[in-house]
């Protein structure tokens, strides 16, 4: 039998009702397909190694997110596998907005991305190295930080903020394209960050 971690067990006895049963497909399917795989936490989320990364699963207010570590290398030849991503302010996975069992493939192909993935660390097979671009320095305008400023929590937040966070929120609020959102936008961002929270906080198993 394999070994499993409690800590699982308790991640997906506190998930929302509808989501218990995709948390457990998905957790049964990956011991079928790869027998030898070894459960742990990672990021606060259940997740699953075999000689490496391989996959992990993830559950949110109304959806299910899951992906494989290597999944750019799987062949798809069933449709089913989105790239993963949180743009557009969804936290997506592999097989994108997971609501209900009906939103998940077939098992089958299911087992078949599993095995491929389980095939590509047996063989070693490492991801490509991405491509590096240095960012420029960006910097938040005089009208964001007066209005951080009257905000004893949320300045404090905002100045402990690492230079990613701190990107998120400053890029957020920029892009508006007309007043009335960047304001609305500064407001809603004060109030997070008055509770210390990081922009994208609502996919973040930490802040869940």
């Amino acid at each position: 039998m394999p070994e499993k971690d409690k800590r699982i067990d308790a991640y997906i006895s506190k998930a929302a009702p509808f989501a218990q049963p995709i948390l457990t497909r998905l957790r049964k399917l990956i011991h079928k397909g790869c027998p030898e795989v070894q459960e742990t936490i990672k990021w606060g989320m259940p997740s699953f190694d075999y000689k490496g990364p391989f996959f992990s699963i993830a559950a949110f207010k109304e959806h299910c997110a899951c992906g494989f570590w290597k999944s750019a290398l799987i062949e798809d030849d069933y449709g089913y596998l989105k790239p993963v991503s949180n743009q557009g302010g969804e936290a997506m996975g592999n097989f994108g907005r997971i609501a209900s069992l009906k939103d998940l493939p077939p098992d089958n192909v299911i087992l078949d991305y599993i095995r491929q993935a389980k095939q590509l660390n047996d063989d070693g097979v490492k991801m490509p190295a991405r491509k590096t671009t240095k960012r420029k320095t960006l910097h938040a305008p005089d009208y964001m930080l007066t209005a951080i400023g009257k905000n004893k929590k949320a300045w404090t937040t905002f100045e402990h903020f690492s230079p990613t966070n701190k990107r998120d929120y400053i890029e957020w609020i920029t892009e508006a394209k007309i007043e009335a959102t960047r304001d609305k936008r500064l407001k809603q961002a004060i109030e997070w960050m008055a509770e210390g929270k990081p922009r994208n906080w609502k996919y973040m198993p930490a802040y869940r």
